[in-house]
């Protein structure tokens, strides 16, 4: 599965660190979710999507439709 937070973030040209405080997440959170390390529940899914503006689908890599 490929996780598409990483390029999201880059896309729009935001650091971990602005997307962790953004969210009221811990920057290193983000690292682990970016680098599979740890999966995100589904409310933290749900919290990427909206932030975003792209579907889960998307996020998760299952459609080329944001």
């Amino acid at each position: 599965m490929e996780f598409r937070l990483k390029n999201l973030r880059k896309e729009r040209d935001i650091s971990q660190l602005k997307l962790a405080l953004d969210l009221n997440m811990n920057q290193n959170t983000i690292s682990r979710y970016e680098n599979m390390e740890r999966q995100a529940d589904y409310e933290t899914l749900i919290q990427f999507a909206d932030y975003f503006d792209v579907s889960l689908d998307y996020l998760l890599g299952r459609t080329e439709n944001k």
